[in-house]
């Protein structure tokens, strides 16, 4: 659980621009004539539906194939890439999770692929629920980017039969097979790169001080920690809250 919440935490602090970042692109986006300019180009590149396009069949079969490779991984492998200590590794076969769900589960393939299909219409439901916000961004990322006779030209070339075909498939481009087929070829190596990956990560913090406990903590600290976990503060212990945490890793 740990790991799960600070590579959520990393993923998220990724997509955070820093408030004073923030404020300078609205002010180099405050220009109305610009903005005016730069919307009918992000029409043209980015049309109403570009997510539900983006998500749809090729994305599904690029998720599926995905899955059939961290499947088929041997257990020690994915437990390397877990974090699971060296000396609990050493006593796992070359067994796969496909051939343990398949004992487990007979329907465990059909399972994962359905679930996984419903999964990436839902995210299809999402992204499509917040586009027109990303299409106001881009126009205000347009209007930063090109002044008002590059925006012209921009939507010129985007009046002719090859500037249309241009626009309308840029952005699909990063879902066409060919690209598709390299990513899911870089997968199964950055899978076993995951281990060396994660073991840099944790040298980088070895210096600072380990995360305190439960017992550290003062009365108010734990009060105000009991309050935002919703628990009662007698019931924090160190014991619990590692045991949660290898629970859900």
């Amino acid at each position: 659980m740990k790991k799960a919440l600070f590579w959520m935490a990393g993923a998220a602090l990724a997509f955070a621009a820093p408030a004073p970042l923030l404020a300078q692109a609205q002010e180099q986006a405050a220009d109305p004539a610009r903005i005016a300019a730069a919307k009918p180009v992000v029409d043209k590149v980015f049309p109403v539906g570009t997510y539900r396009r983006m998500m749809g069949e090729t994305m599904s079969k690029m998720m599926d194939s995905m899955m059939d490779g961290v499947m088929k991984m041997p257990l020690a492998q994915l437990a390397r890439i877990g974090g699971v200590p060296s000396e609990k590794i050493a006593t796992l076969n070359d067994a796969s999770m496909a051939e343990i769900g398949a004992i487990l589960d007979p329907h465990f393939r059909e399972r994962t692929k359905k679930g996984m299909d419903a999964m990436m219409a839902s995210m299809a439901d999402l992204m499509n629920g917040f586009e027109p916000q990303v299409r106001d961004a881009l126009t205000r990322a347009y209007a930063r980017k090109f002044d008002g006779r590059q925006l012209g030209e921009l939507n010129g070339f985007f009046a002719t039969p090859t500037g249309d075909l241009y626009a309308r498939e840029s952005m699909m481009m990063f879902m066409d097979p060919e690209i598709m087929r390299e990513m899911q070829a870089f997968m199964p190596e950055m899978m076993k790169k995951m281990p060396d990956i994660a073991a840099k990560a944790e040298a980088a913090t070895k210096d600072l001080p380990a995360p305190r406990k439960i017992a550290d903590l003062s009365p108010a600290e734990r009060d105000r920690l009991a309050k935002l976990l919703g628990v009662k503060a007698g019931d924090l212990n160190d014991n619990a809250a590692s045991t949660s945490d290898e629970g859900t890793e």
